[in-house]
């Protein structure tokens, strides 16, 4: 190929500068993401075919979408893999395709600005040069583990070396994402650049044939112990990471990473089948079926919302509690101004300094970026941002009386179309909105407690909500990030009304002499992130009580112990006990002193624990069953497989069951 010609493929755009440099193009046909499909990558190993014949003296790699770098591999393929044979031949064209580009004998650069995930990142760590672009929307990881699944194509041999076992082992295991920034600090990327001269930085670093400089002689000496005589201690530790998080039954991928990395050098394909960190092991998990289940709720979740072009720029949050302050403060990290009221200045302060400090968290120290958000989040005591305001929230306590009364003031001072919506979590849409000369204007958007990391809010219908209205709820949702599941206007909504039974029934548990750790210890082997005595004591013994029917049931009266605790002012963690005690915001449990030694309290070495009695999580998760079946059945939300992503993504139901409803289909209901 002659200088400054191009040659296209479906997917993939090859160009030639007089240089020599190659810039090799990714945009995925009829598609709005690159994902690497199975044709995807055929034509990528015809197009390392060609370069092969005419090496380039420099290749970049980069995305024709403005979209991202690559999403991963295609999951609606992983999606239809038949067998275990087809999986590890899947596994296999990765790992082998990879390897031919990381063996090219011309430099390699990954131009990523954008998604770099998963099959990306391990294109990307094939390549001799990364580059990141300075941008948001920039992030790099290797989630396969929240699929259930390993990065079989590179990834667990590639980035320990490059970044360090410990750092690395850390990313696969979690899932997580870093940053631009973060990915230069790591060593992940060569460098951090922003837009305007990403094409400069790349064609400058590709052609200098310059070799990395080598790392400090200490990081050297501490790489090379611990993919040495440490090796064993690093998967231990990372290994007991993992534990403390998920059990190897229920999630076997984490621990198959470590046991892959240690044992076998990243190679995937080298473990033997029937090991219970292999290939096949891995892949017939009902665990990664579930998984890559969980992620398509998820997507459906994220469609909701896609056909409204609402923008919000100013949201007026009424309320100034734990619930609209957290509600205000995600709503200015999204961009948005944020006017936030209640009776006082005094009563706000405590919401714009829990907000600071999210800010800080979510900008890691970024005094200019914190200082920017702080900007846009307002307090407002008159509550004169309701007049500007395109969406308008109402998040004060559960009285219908006083909300009916905030509502009549609100509508009058309110743009014509203007959002009103409603977060509570017990009343009836259809009572509030009688205090509105127009009840169609009333929508429910009902946020769960923490605000910031909690992804599901319930987008409520009542009986007279507009369309037009619920449509503009659902994308003001999507805006903030959060995922929109639609409910009817129902004592509960979904999430309330199946947690109420589930912690009522593990209450009804204690009260007859089962101990709390007990009951919690049964649930959190089974996969829930919290046990539910100790999730009592979290949202407070006196909102469990004031919840009522919600938490009780038709014609069940709360625990004595419950009524108990609450009279004497024991209302959980808030108060420093409940059926727990509460030191430094955590649960002291069997197990710990009794005694604070030296300012700190310390635990014993615990004894092992007695076994959990057959049968108690499926005692207590049984109301909780059928309670979201009874949810489907009376329309509050459209369909099991919405109330499973509801269930999951609203109250952390054990993912790797795929959701209650999922699970009773294929094990059959609990007795």
């Amino acid at each position: 190929m002659s200088a400054n010609m191009q040659q296209d493929w479906k997917h993939w755009r090859l160009r030639r500068e007089e240089t020599g440099l190659a810039w090799l193009d990714l945009d995925k046909a009829e598609a709005s993401a690159n994902v690497l499909s199975a044709d995807v990558l055929a034509e990528f190993a015809g197009v390392l075919d060609v370069l092969d014949a005419v090496p380039p003296k420099a290749l970049v790699i980069a995305s024709a979408k403005p979209a991202g770098f690559i999403a991963g591999a295609d999951i609606e393929e992983f999606s239809r893999l038949d067998s275990v044979l087809a999986a590890r031949m899947l596994v296999e064209r990765g790992w082998l395709l990879f390897n031919r580009l990381a063996a090219v004998s011309y430099p390699t650069l990954a131009l990523i600005r954008g998604h770099c995930m998963g099959g990306g990142l391990e294109l990307a760590l094939a390549c001799r040069h990364r580059i990141v672009v300075d941008e948001p929307g920039t992030k790099l990881a290797l989630p396969e583990v929240m699929l259930g699944i390993v990065p079989g194509w590179g990834g667990m041999l590639r980035l320990p070396a490059l970044i360090g076992p410990a750092a690395a082992l850390d990313l696969m295991l979690t899932g997580k994402s870093v940053d631009a920034k973060k990915a230069k600090r790591l060593g992940l990327a060569d460098d951090c650049v922003p837009p305007r001269v990403m094409e400069s930085a790349a064609r400058i670093l590709a052609l200098s044939g310059v070799a990395k400089k080598p790392l400090p002689f200490k990081e050297r000496a501490l790489r090379w112990a611990m993919n040495g005589p440490a090796r064993a201690k690093v998967a231990d530790k990372a290994r007991a990471q993992a534990a403390r998080k998920v059990g190897r039954e229920n999630y076997p991928a984490p621990f198959a990473i470590v046991d892959i990395w240690e044992r076998h050098g990243g190679n995937a394909l080298d473990v033997p089948a029937g090991d219970r960190s292999s290939l096949d092991t891995i892949f017939s998990s009902p665990t990664a079926r579930n998984l890559v289940r969980v992620f398509h709720l998820q997507e459906r979740l994220k469609a909701f919302g896609k056909d409204s072009d609402f923008t919000p720029r100013h949201v007026h949050v009424v309320g100034a509690g734990v619930m609209g302050g957290d509600i205000a403060a995600v709503c200015a990290l999204r961009g948005m101004t944020v006017t936030l009221q209640d009776q006082s200045v005094e009563r706000i302060a405590p919401a714009i300094a829990r907000a600071a400090k999210l800010f800080e968290r979510r900008h890691k120290g970024d005094a200019r970026q914190v200082r920017f958000t702080l900007d846009r989040l307002i307090p407002d005591p008159k509550g004169e941002g309701a007049a500007r305001a395109d969406v308008i929230i109402e998040a004060i306590f559960e009285n219908l009386e006083v909300k009916r009364s905030l509502f009549a003031e609100l509508e009058a001072r309110a743009k014509p179309d203007a959002v009103l919506a409603t977060n509570t979590s017990s009343l009836r849409l259809e009572d509030i909105a009688t205090a509105l000369k127009d009840p169609s204007r009333l929508v429910g958007i009902h946020f769960f407690n923490p605000v910031p990391m909690l992804p599901l809010v319930e987008v409520v219908q009542g009986e007279a909500t507009d369309a037009e209205v619920l449509r503009r709820a659902t994308g003001f949702v999507r805006r903030i990030d959060k995922l929109p599941l639609p409910v009817k206007s129902a004592p509960g909504f979904l999430v309330n009304s199946v947690l109420g039974p589930y912690m009522l029934e593990a209450l009804r548990c204690v009260e007859e002499g089962v101990a709390p750790e007990m009951v919690d210890a049964a649930l959190v082997a089974f996969g829930m992130p919290m046990g539910p005595v100790e999730l009592v004591d979290t949202v407070g013994l006196d909102i469990a009580v004031a919840a009522g029917k919600a938490l009780a049931g038709e014609g069940a009266e709360p625990p004595a112990r419950l009524l108990k605790l609450v009279g004497e002012g024991k209302l959980g963690r808030k108060s420093g006990e409940g059926y727990y005690r509460w030191v430094d915001g955590k649960a002291v449990k069997a197990g710990d002193e009794d005694e604070r030694k030296g300012g700190l309290w310390r635990k014993r070495r615990p004894a092992p624990p007695p076994p959990i009695p057959a049968g108690l999580a499926e005692r207590v998760l049984a109301p909780l069953l059928a309670a979201t079946r009874r949810c489907v059945e009376l329309g509050v939300v459209g369909d099991a497989d919405l109330a499973d992503a509801g269930v999951i993504f609203g109250t952390g139901f054990a993912p790797h069951t795929g959701g209650p409803l999922h699970c009773c289909k294929v094990k059959g209901r609990p007795e």
